[in-house]
């Protein structure tokens, strides 16, 4: 059986199996009785789920079992309030409904075990807190902006924010159109960004972002024609034709198909 939920320092070693077993958080008095200086913002809990999951609250990890972890996600993927049946039916799918209750009840019993608020609960339905800060959703958010944005501000762009996907090695169905619909924002970003910079000279990060794009999809003809044009503005012919070999080398050999005409023609012009 799972034990309770810990925190440990972010600088911490250590597997998780190791830090399940570490220390209760309802143990942490201090942090309890700890109040934000005058004038201070309160600190918020913060949820990555980009590239691996992670809570923290306090430069402190709060280590949660799969099961939490796993509900901790799902509510924030669906980000509204939900009947606590309909969310124990989908994340224990394959037991029965009183056991997928009950595990509901457990999961939701060890998150409030911790000093901070991760989960709100309302008669019967269940939400994630709304002061618990998410990164996919900043990130999407910052990728909207982007490209809805006639002048772009690229100045205090993280392009890393768009490195990972969703929680890449969970294999959970709940999640698989979430991650694809981020999965193709953070490419047309990082395409949409790798063009605008080089418009403005910025080849080497033009260059990173169009990499980052390939990376995440390397038949993606987009992503090839971004990196080709970078190349044909920095007055890189010879390593424009290798890209584009590169790509067409890919193509046939994945897919048996050919490059459209659209990346041709820039190699032509």
């Amino acid at each position: 059986m799972e034990r309770a939920l810990s925190l440990r320092p972010r600088y911490a070693s250590g597997g998780g199996s190791l830090a399940v077993r570490a220390t209760l958080a309802v143990e942490t008095e201090s942090r309890r009785g700890r109040r934000p200086s005058a004038g201070a913002s309160p600190v918020r809990p913060t949820l990555q789920l980009l590239s691996c999951f992670e809570l923290a609250f306090d430069d402190e990890i709060v280590v949660l079992p799969p099961s939490v972890q796993r509900l901790v996600a799902f509510l924030t993927i669906r980000d509204r309030p939900m009947q606590r049946a309909y969310v124990a039916g989908t994340l224990w799918p394959e037991t029965s409904e009183q056991r997928a209750a009950a595990n509901l009840r457990s999961a939701l019993w060890r998150l409030n075990q911790l000093s901070i608020r991760v989960v709100e609960s309302t008669g019967a339905n269940i939400r994630l807190a709304p002061a618990v800060r998410v990164d996919v959703r900043e990130r999407t958010e910052e990728a909207q902006r982007l490209l809805a944005s006639v002048e772009p501000d690229f100045d205090n762009l993280g392009e890393v924010g768009f490195h990972d996907d969703l929680l890449p090695d969970w294999y959970d169905d709940w999640l698989v159109i979430a991650r694809e619909r981020f999965h193709q924002l953070r490419l047309r970003t990082l395409e949409f960004v790798c063009e605008r910079l080089a418009a403005r000279g910025e080849f080497a990060r033009a260059l990173d972002a169009g990499l980052t794009a390939v990376a995440g999809e390397p038949l993606r003809e987009s992503a090839h024609r971004a990196l080709v044009k970078v190349h044909l503005a920095e007055g890189n012919p010879a390593e424009a034709v290798r890209q584009f070999e590169l790509y067409r080398q890919l193509l046939r050999d994945q897919l048996g198909l050919t490059p459209s005409m659209r990346i041709v023609e820039l190699l032509h012009a």
